[in-house]
């Protein structure tokens, strides 16, 4: 097994063509204060993160919506008082104001996105945000106005770079137009493969990093779903791969990934992350646990060497065409960033 290692030498990557390096693997701090799993306490959470920092990774992702009552930035603002600032590549993003099972409320208007900015820094402590996400495409706020508040921002030192998240290829290009993107956030995984078709050569048209959030899918491929049992509030409890006929299903699959993970001396896990890395270096996962153990497994991906028929096969033992459910558990949301349309900016 590829284990991590406090010796293990993190690489560093180009995250878009605006000058921003990262680790090559970052950390997803949402599941620290609660989602699939019950939260950490807060001093659990900050030992985590040190954890993450002292194994090289040193990209952490958060958002103004995780945990009640901006718990996420709160907590991270309180790890990063423990850690040199100048050596982390900090994420965060606005845009979501409400979220439910069966709708997501998105705000994107400029005094807005200023106030959510003025907010995250406060939260979080610092006097800069690395890279800003849109969180969400607001679809009654024409991009090019959200695009511009963000671009003062950086002309004021608040962020110095400009993420989208879940939009399509219109949006993307109208958003680079006013100003630079330097990631997208998008769920990537080898059971969601989506964006392949159509942003994976966009991003690379335009310069832009790729980000994957959930790229363990939605720690199925961890496998405790299948060898234990989810936590009582989890989320992933009414997700639509993870129950029923269709949890049965994509069973079958995880099977097929664990005997090829046995081939390559790592875990379903591990060759889920590399698959992703084997993608380009202009990708760079975010995957998220509360257990150093895990964190350990995720940075041993790194490790992990694949050829072109390695990824192949994996592809083919992962057939898109298998996967049994909708990615999302908000269910009209299914393919969210195809419809994700910002209306057109009038020029009147």
């Amino acid at each position: 097994m590829a284990d991590g290692s406090l010796t293990f030498d993190m690489p560093r990557v180009k995250l878009g063509n605006q000058g921003l390096q990262v680790s090559r693997l970052g950390y997803g701090c949402m599941g620290l204060t609660g989602a699939y799993n019950n939260p950490l306490r807060v001093e659990e959470g900050i030992k985590v993160l040190k954890e993450a920092f002292d194994r090289g990774i040193t990209f952490f992702d958060t958002a103004d919506i995780y945990g009640v009552e901006h718990a996420n930035e709160i907590l991270v603002g309180k790890a990063l008082k423990e850690l040199p600032r100048e050596k982390i590549q900090l994420a965060t993003k606005f845009g979501i104001v409400k979220m439910d099972p069966t709708k997501i409320t998105v705000k994107g208007g400029a005094e807005y996105a200023r106030s959510c900015c003025e907010g995250s820094l406060k939260r979080l402590g610092v006097d800069y945000i690395d890279l800003y996400y849109i969180h969400r495409i607001d679809t009654i706020v024409p991009i090019e106005d959200t695009m511009e508040e963000l671009k003062k921002m950086v002309a004021e030192g608040k962020i110095k770079y400009i993420g989208l998240s879940e939009a399509n290829a219109d949006t993307i290009r109208r958003a680079h137009a006013v100003h630079p993107i330097t990631a997208l956030q998008m769920e990537y995984s080898i059971w969601t493969r989506e964006i392949e078709e159509e942003l994976v050569p966009l991003c690379r048209e335009l310069g832009i990093g790729i980000v994957p959030y959930s790229p363990v899918g939605r720690g199925f491929f961890g496998g405790k779903a299948i060898k234990e049992s989810l936590p009582e509030n989890s989320v992933l409890g009414s997700h639509p791969r993870f129950t029923g006929e269709n949890f049965m299903k994509n069973k079958v699959v995880y099977e097929r990934v664990e005997s090829m993970a046995k081939r390559h001396e790592c875990t379903p896990a591990q060759l889920a992350l590399t698959w992703l890395l084997h993608q380009g270096e202009d990708v760079v996962p975010i995957p998220g646990t509360t257990k150093i153990k895990n964190l350990d497994e995720n940075v041993g991906s790194v490790k992990v060497k694949l050829t072109k028929e390695d990824v192949t096969e994996i592809c083919n033992v992962v057939p898109i065409n298998d996967i049994a459910g909708c990615k999302t558990s908000e269910a009209l949301y299914c393919v969210s960033w195809r419809f994700a349309n910002s209306p057109p900016k009038n020029s009147s």
